[in-house]
């Protein structure tokens, strides 16, 4: 009896498994309607007409040759369909993807919390495509980016991200494990590394007969490194939006490529449904590079340095270890030239003087990060404590309010170096403008600001 309930689970089993075969084996009739319905699609909306009608053509002569008689699964038979697709037009956009199999929805009150807690929890941890920030020896900034998210929701953790990178001496990108997205985002990071208006990319599109411009961004969420040396490693994966930001830098000569060949898609579309079990991107526009005058379709973005996938990150890391090294040096020598020229020009300066001469050279080095606010603060104390120069002091003072006009600090100084002279309505003026600014952003320093405004108002009763 024991062995009889083997036997008979043995071939219920085998039963049921070809029961299940059979069911999924797809007919000749499901191949020809599939073939016509995506030969539709294809004349319909790719984005270069001729290769179209050339590539359903060759799908339709294969079809009546019996190529897809001996595939029979939805599984196989898209594979079969994208090689075939694939082998005229070689847009490796064009995939035909199985769908996965319908299941009723269950309409519970409890299903429905646990699917949306599914959703918000997959795109908390995608992080808007950021893996890894971080910051490696010889002040080298890394970013690992996965995908290149909605620009609409997702700038601002860009912002936070391009923040933490910004006193970085060089920056390695990461796209190697990049599979596009968002035109928009690309176009938003690629403005970060500007800081002129530069034409990155066009996307032409058939069905409008219009072509949609990509320019560099004139302000984005943090500070700009136009100068910054960049590198960016790319791979096969490396795809779609990732290879346009490696291919608008690098025609652009903003960056190094390091790793391997990327994979080829350049040309955006959207995915369509064939049947019920079949789906198919077709790409309905192109990229237009206003360099080359084309794109990365089919041949991918070479980059400069080729390496082994192995050693691309090893070799980027190297290259921009020397480049920030060479980057400090650069900005130290620059600074020493600055300040010298700035320090003979204080030297120079003779009361009376309206110091154009010094203005220029303080603008400068501000717009260089050369020097801040509390530096000028510094150097007119310098100025009245040490070197007795009270009118130079006060016009650095002057010079840091029309330079940082939103630091409370700046006016209170500048008011006591004018009360310091007896021009008492002047520095009434920017002492209340101190208190003002720092009420409005909750200076830490407010109470002793006011406290300056109300000794000189004492002092200016006394006087009456």
């Amino acid at each position: 009896m024991k062995k009889f309930s083997t036997v008979s689970a043995i071939i219920f089993f085998a039963f049921i498994s070809n029961f299940i075969s059979a069911q999924n084996t797809i007919s000749e009739d499901y191949k020809r309607s599939t073939i016509e319905k995506l030969s539709q699609l294809i004349d319909d909306q790719y984005v270069f007409p001729e290769v179209a009608k050339n590539t359903t053509a060759h799908l339709q002569k294969q079809f009546r040759d019996g190529e897809f008689d001996k595939y029979s699964t939805d599984e196989e038979f898209a594979a079969a369909l994208t090689e075939s697709v694939q082998s005229i037009n070689h847009d490796k956009h064009m995939r035909i993807r199985t769908n996965p199999p319908y299941i009723a929805p269950i309409h519970t009150l409890e299903k429905k919390m646990e699917e949306r807690m599914d959703q918000i929890n997959w795109f908390r941890q995608a992080n808007s495509g950021i893996k890894k920030v971080e910051i490696l020896d010889g002040n080298v900034g890394y970013l690992d980016l996965r995908e290149f998210a909605g620009f609409d929701t997702d700038n601002a953790y860009v912002d936070a991200y391009m923040k933490l990178l910004s006193r970085s001496d060089a920056i390695i990108i990461d796209l190697t494990q990049n599979g596009g997205g968002s035109p928009f985002m690309v176009q938003y990071l690629c403005s970060y590394f500007f800081d002129q208006k530069l034409h990155l990319n066009s996307l032409y599109y058939r069905a409008s007969d219009e072509t949609e411009e990509f320019w560099t961004l004139d302000e984005v969420g943090g500070t700009k490194m136009p100068d910054i040396p960049l590198f960016i490693m790319t791979s096969e994966q490396t795809f779609s939006g990732a290879e346009e930001f490696s291919y608008n830098m690098q025609t652009l000569k903003r960056a190094t490529l390091v790793g391997q060949t990327t994979g080829g898609g350049a040309n955006p579309g959207g995915t369509i449904p064939i049947s019920d079990n079949l789906t198919v991107f077709i790409p309905s526009g192109k990229a237009i590079n206003p360099i080359t005058k084309t794109n990365w379709e089919g041949t991918g973005v070479v980059p400069e340095v080729k390496t082994s996938k192995e050693e691309t990150f090893e070799k980027a890391y190297d290259l921009a270890k020397k480049a920030a090294e060479d980057n400090r040096a650069a900005v130290l020598n620059n600074y020493n030239t600055l300040y010298t020229d700035f320090d003979n020009k204080m030297n120079q300066f003779k009361p009376g003087d309206a110091g154009e001469a010094i203005f220029e050279t303080i603008e400068n080095l501000k717009n260089q990060k050369l020097i801040g606010e509390w530096d000028l603060n510094i150097l007119g104390y310098e100025n009245i404590q040490q070197h007795n120069r009270p009118e130079l002091a006060e016009l650095l003072f002057k010079f840091n309010t029309e330079l940082f006009p939103k630091s409370a600090n700046a006016f209170d100084s500048y008011a006591e170096s004018l009360m310091m002279k007896g021009d008492y309505l002047a520095s009434l003026e920017n002492y209340k403008k101190a208190v003002h600014l720092a009420e409005e952003s909750k200076d830490f320093n407010l109470e002793a600001f006011k406290n300056n405004l109300k000794a000189l108002e004492t002092k200016m009763k006394e006087k009456d």
